[in-house]
């Protein structure tokens, strides 16, 4: 069993611009992902929302109810809305509703920190309910702060919080990703790896070290395989992704371990474990 835990869907934007692929200027649904997937031998997804809107929850809802691959969806609530539990908790009765991510990459790292934001993280955290957070380097600091006022926080960093590759600098990225590995109940998403940028050029050989240091710090059984489709059509293909994650991860570890990181780490974090 190999779960994608991280993957969108969208319908094509008509006044968007950029038609180069990963765009919003096209549709990518289902029966562009599950042949690709049938290739790959990968047998469920985990659907996570690409835009901060209730109409996006109902959106990869509808898919995960008429499609058998889309084991879950990782939704978004307005955290800073006193109103936002109540609200969650309407989509919690859904089973394929698995978690929620505030898309933090476009906010300010603060926003993390607001009072409304800590109380209903809190009360989440209380429940074990997951957390995607879409983070950068610069949220790094507050995600830290976060979890020194709730070591509970049932969350894993998405696409190894984008770090800058590209230069090669490594630090402060690698010291705040260790601290914040020290919290048992975080996990790393290994996706995201490539470039957002369309044609760029990228290697196994450079993007090896940030992998490997996060395999080194979190460890088998807190990593997961992510692809990003189509966010990662801008500068490699599903194929190419898949292969990279073999190269700097799977090649990496021991037969037990690769059932952890392709499925077991996924199912647990998620809560997926009556669901297949």
């Amino acid at each position: 069993m190999i779960i994608d835990a991280h993957q969108h869907f969208w319908r094509k934007i008509h006044d968007e611009v950029d038609h180069s692929p990963g765009s919003r200027s096209r549709s990518y649904l289902p029966d562009h992902l599950n042949p690709i997937l049938y290739e790959r031998s990968i047998n469920k997804t985990i659907a996570v929302q690409a835009s901060p809107t209730l109409e996006e929850n109902e959106f990869l809802l509808n898919i995960a109810k008429t499609r058998i691959e889309v084991i879950g969806v990782v939704g978004w609530v307005e955290l800073d809305d006193p109103e936002a539990l109540q609200t969650l908790a309407a989509y919690k009765e859904d089973p394929h509703f698995v978690g929620i991510r505030p898309m933090i990459q476009d906010l300010p790292s603060e926003w993390l920190l607001k009072s409304t934001v800590i109380h209903n993280l809190n009360k989440l955290a209380d429940d074990g309910f997951p957390i995607d957070l879409q983070a950068n380097p610069r949220h790094l600091p507050a995600i830290i702060k976060l979890l020194e006022k709730m070591p509970h926080l049932h969350c894993v960093i998405d696409h190894i919080a984008k770090p800058p590759i590209d230069t090669g600098q490594t630090e402060p990225w690698a010291s705040h990703m260790r601290k914040i590995a020290e919290y048992p109940n975080t996990m790393c998403k290994v996706s995201g790896l490539v470039p957002e940028k369309v044609g760029a050029r990228w290697t196994t050989k450079s993007i090896f070290p940030y992998v490997k240091l996060i395999l080194d710090i979190f460890g088998p059984k807190r990593i997961m395989f992510g692809s990003d489709w189509p966010v990662c059509l801008k500068s490699a293909s599903y194929q190419d992704v898949v292969q990279l994650f073999e190269d700097t991860v799977m090649s990496q570890l021991s037969e037990s371990e690769k059932v952890d990181v392709y499925c077991n780490n996924a199912m647990r974090f998620y809560r997926l474990e009556n669901r297949l």
